[in-house]
């Protein structure tokens, strides 16, 4: 799967705004100031495509992108990314929290396109609940999700093996990959490139 193009669609809030797409849609999900929009930017090999901020909550509504890819038989095929707003950013009131969570929720759970979620947690922090609580609903859902640990590139290289072990048995989740990635050197986009292959495909 080589990425060829992308292009921001829409920014939504309700079901009803969503794109009438025939294209699956893969989201990606994740706290506030966790590296959602660095990544997609690194997934699409686009330097902005989606914003990038250095104060935490500035996605604050859902923001869909055409992607067109070749597949290995240089096939034209096309998926949906969706940019979900960060959650658990404590600056703003508790009803802006709550309308985020009806969000990203009402997404999850009514998406019909919806073929897997990217959950980002930061590699540096322990497992946070807010996270724990996000891979219960996929889970419940049965949405099939990948968990990427953001930020590798901060922890020295011999550490991360461990980091990733920790955060399986944090989240309970023996069976499940869990892919260390960096904005800065690229690491872990081809594992997360390969996931997608496979639920679009």
């Amino acid at each position: 799967m080589r990425i060829v193009q992308s292009e921001f669609i829409k920014s939504a809030v309700k079901p009803e705004q969503y794109p009438d797409s025939q294209f699956n849609d893969i989201a990606f999900v994740g706290k506030s100031n966790v590296g959602k929009s660095s990544m997609i930017n690194i997934l699409l090999q686009r330097k902005a495509i989606a914003k990038i901020s250095t104060k935490p909550g500035k996605t604050r509504l859902i923001n869909f992108f055409l992607v067109r890819y070749k597949t290995a038989e240089d096939i034209d095929g096309f998926v949906n990314f969706v940019d979900l707003p960060g959650y658990g950013f404590a600056r703003v009131s508790q009803a802006e929290k709550a309308s985020w969570r009806q969000m990203i929720t009402s997404y999850l759970t009514s998406r019909k396109q919806l073929r897997g979620v990217v959950v980002l947690v930061d590699s540096r922090h322990p497992a946070d609940e807010k996270d724990r609580l996000m891979l219960e609903l996929l889970s419940y859902s049965n949405i099939p999700f990948l968990l990427v640990a953001t930020k590798a590139d901060k922890l020295p290289k011999n550490k991360i093996k461990q980091r990733l072990d920790q955060f399986k048995i944090e989240f309970n989740l023996p069976a499940q990959e869990v892919v260390a990635f960096s904005a800065l050197t690229n690491r872990g986009r081809e594992e997360i490139i390969d996931w997608l292959r496979l639920k679009v495909s």
